[in-house]
């Protein structure tokens, strides 16, 4: 069975499966309590050697007029854009029409230190640029392209270009410029030729403030407890690093592609796909950022993983390619559900571990004696204890009991701790549980609060 025809043959296909009907059951167990318990909207589809496993459609594609998300429900992707763009930068200097060591200015005149910014530093977050450019595409549905560059030459510079490491949406929106001027194309067109017509992605394209897309899910994110309305976003501002939306069958398509050398030769998805960051470690994981993907981070169960996943403003999207074991995992949401560790709790269930279904968690009226014993730094990862409560990594993640030695997260419900204690009442280790997949980690004998890496 091959993907273009998932729909119409899911339901005759499951004898074919690769994988056993039990963990077809577990993957749709899980999805159904992802949705019933904390309420993801979207689209799943995990497939191994083609073979569809799951895809399914939960929740509302519009919240307002009660229209259900479909198979075919398209999605805004945030940041997986990025994997697109720096595809097309792969593109055009397998073409000639740019070179990896190129500088910024001989695209973009005028921007600050853009004489010494390559778009190999673009590629890899190490040009030095701010994180984002919001006040200009934000609310301001009619700010033309030229107000956006004036606006970012004059942003301060974070660092010298290649010296530092900072993820930037500016930077991809440049890349999205230098495009243009190496193709002759605008950012949009380009892609839809030389990627979606080749990949036979029929579903994927570039938002637009006045095109009408058809089945595109409205954005919901979460204010407090209710879920509102995205903010209004001048899409003709917002590519490069965002702007591009697609269904969860094209990203497959996608992935199907890029086995192949339609789109990028080996020599180009080996450059993609290397650790061009490892000079700066302990920045999270952007250390394990290639060209527009992340390689093998720490979240990989132990298996080789190509990954990008997008958020902002309701859209909380994921694609994780496991070539090594063919496994494609891919969340897409509409209503800021954390699709990372839901695909991470997928995955989980593909490679065999024991993946805990969401519940609902009810906290204890009175907090248990002895927190403070168990402050401490277990693996990587702190738990501070600060005026009475206990918080993981940071102040900004308080746990609630929900036993003596279990807590969660209010926000992240998927995410809990519990104590392990030998007999004498010492805490030796935890059980951190993030999308419903365990890792035990051992207290380290100095504890060291500070702030860890997090996907």
């Amino acid at each position: 069975m091959r993907l273009p025809i998932l729909g119409l043959l899911l339901a005759l296909a499951m004898p074919a499966f690769s994988q056993p009907a039990a963990v077809q059951a577990k993957l749709a167990a899980y999805m159904q309590a992802q949705h019933a318990v904390n309420g993801f909207a979207g689209v799943v589809l995990v497939t191994r050697h083609d073979s569809v496993l799951l895809h399914r459609a939960y929740g509302l594609a519009d919240g307002e007029w009660n229209v259900p998300n479909t198979l075919d429900t398209k999605f805004t992707l945030a940041s997986i854009s990025k994997h697109f763009t720096a595809l097309a930068v792969l593109q055009l200097a397998e073409r000639g029409r740019l070179r990896l060591t190129d500088k910024l200015s001989a695209f973009v005149p005028g921007f600050p230190t853009g004489d010494a910014i390559t778009v190999h530093h673009l590629l890899t977050h190490t040009a030095g640029l701010a994180l984002d450019f919001e006040d200009m595409y934000l609310h301001q549905m009619s700010a033309p392209p030229d107000s956006v560059l004036a606006y970012l030459r004059r942003q301060p510079v974070k660092f010298a270009p290649g010296t530092g490491l900072q993820y930037s949406n500016v930077g991809y929106y440049l890349l999205g410029l230098i495009i243009e001027k190496a193709s002759g194309q605008t950012y949009g067109e380009y892609l839809q030729r030389h990627i979606f017509d080749v990949a036979g992605m029929r579903n994927t394209g570039l938002n637009s403030n006045l095109a009408l897309v058809p089945r595109l899910a409205r954005l919901y994110f979460r204010d407090g407890a209710a879920l509102v309305k995205n903010p209004a976003i001048n899409w003709d501002v917002n590519l490069g690093h965002d702007g591009l939306y697609s269904t969860a069958e094209d990203l497959a398509k996608l992935d199907q592609a890029m086995r192949g050398t339609a789109l990028l030769s080996e020599a180009s998805k080996a450059l993609m796909n290397t650790q061009h960051n490892k000079q700066f470690p302990g920045k999270g994981f952007l250390d394990h950022y290639g060209y527009g993907i992340f390689i093998n981070p720490f979240y990989n169960q132990g298996h080789y993983l190509l990954t990008h996943s997008g958020g902002y403003f309701g859209a909380m999207t994921t694609m994780d390619r496991y070539p090594q074991d063919a496994v494609f995992v891919t969340v897409l949401s509409n209503n800021q559900a954390e699709s990372h560790w839901i695909s991470y709790g997928l995955a989980g269930i593909l490679f065999g571990k024991a993946v805990q279904l969401p519940y609902v968690h009810q906290p204890l009226p009175v907090a248990p004696a002895g927190l403070a014993a168990y402050a401490g730094r277990y693996g990587e990862t702190d738990i501070l204890h600060v005026g009475g409560q206990l918080y993981l990594q940071n102040l900004e993640t308080p746990l609630l009991p929900e036993s003596e030695r279990k807590f969660f997260n209010q926000k992240n419900p998927d995410r809990t701790v519990e104590f392990l204690v030998s007999k004498a009442g010492r805490p030796y280790a935890l059980t951190l549980t993030k999308g419903g997949v365990p890792e035990t980690l051992p207290r380290q004998a100095l504890s060291k609060p500070g702030r860890g890496a997090g996907r």
